[in-house]
């Protein structure tokens, strides 16, 4: 239907679309190339680890870790939805997307940044359940209800993509192919629009202010909380423990949500089209590479669980022996 609606729009058919990138600096493909595939290779190691080890250890089979590996593996799709093609437009003079691909793209990169920031949201009440409820924790997070918040975040996170992907590609272009970013993402594509885009970024504004706010208000409040318990907890030890796995949520919050603010929520005529893509860079690349260094540098949970599972790998005969 949106193929069609486009084709109707431009008076032809309409086969794709060009992905500016970076073009427009030539010096710095090579130098973005090479960092950001090393930095893709950090995020799924970083993130792959989280998730094994959340598997592994039953030490780690908790809500915490359960939300955390869902988080790892959001950051995985998330990242190889926009990365690899990055890099290979990046040492490549044809940096063109099909028509569908940038519609699928949009659709799965939206959806996955959408879950998120609901995500992120669930793990706050996680954290307040953990700090404030300490001895009804494992009562109150059972298993059913952590799999049912989870499962909330990707169908909320996804039906949100649906609409807004609906929204963007029914924008007439009049024949405009050229996105002066390097994935398809909603600002960019708004600017391609060949009549006044007013309503449509009215729609899309209000529904990403309830994306994003609900779960910033969610978390705002229950780590005003989690602070008042923290400053009863009477020793210094169990206060350190607690401001460690808060602290941790709450770095990967404020880079998540400043950058994604940022991008969705000023005007569009205030956007600038160099800031948004190193702005997509950094919640694309590496927001997505720093969560699972931000979540174990000072977690001894996750340390432990990495030097059981390498102790299991590198001497498995030591192990089965320690086992009989």
């Amino acid at each position: 239907m949106c193929y069609q609606r486009m084709e109707q729009n431009n008076g032809s058919s309409f086969t794709g679309f060009i992905l500016l990138g970076f073009s427009e600096r030539p010096q710095l493909e090579l130098v973005l190339f090479v960092v950001l595939l090393i930095f893709y290779m950090f995020t799924l190691l970083g993130n792959t680890t989280i998730i094994a080890l959340s598997h592994l250890d039953p030490l780690l089979q908790t809500p915490m870790y359960f939300f955390l590996s869902n988080l790892s593996f959001l950051d995985l799709c998330y990242t190889t939805s926009t990365v690899p093609q990055l890099l290979v437009h990046l040492r490549r003079a044809d940096k063109s997307i099909s028509f569908g691909g940038c519609v699928v793209q949009l659709f799965i990169s939206l959806g996955l940044g959408s879950t998120e920031c609901i995500l992120l949201g669930v793990m706050a009440l996680d954290r307040f359940a953990a700090v404030c409820r300490p001895l009804h924790y494992t009562v109150i997070m059972h298993s059913r209800l952590c799999v049912l918040m989870a499962s909330a975040s990707w169908f909320i996170g996804f039906a949100n993509s649906s609409l807004q992907t609906v929204l963007i590609f029914l924008v007439p272009l009049c024949g405009r192919n050229k996105i002066d970013h390097f994935f398809c993402e909603i600002p960019p594509l708004l600017n391609l629009a060949c009549v006044d885009t007013t309503i449509y970024e009215s729609e899309i504004f209000f529904v990403s202010v309830i994306i994003l706010f609900i779960p910033v208000t969610l978390i705002t409040v229950s780590y005003g909380w989690i602070v008042r318990a923290i400053f009863r907890i009477k020793s210094s030890a169990g206060q350190r423990k607690a401001f460690g796995t808060c602290g941790s949520h709450l770095t990967v919050v404020s880079l998540f949500y400043g950058t994604a603010i940022y991008a969705y929520l000023q005007p569009s005529n205030n956007y600038s089209q160099d800031q948004g893509k190193f702005i997509s860079l950094f919640y694309t690349i590496i927001t997505p590479m720093v969560n699972p260094v931000i979540y174990t540098l000072r977690n001894k949970d996750v340390t432990g669980a990495m030097k059981k599972v390498l102790w299991r790998v590198l001497t498995p005969d030591d192990w089965v022996g320690k086992t009989l």
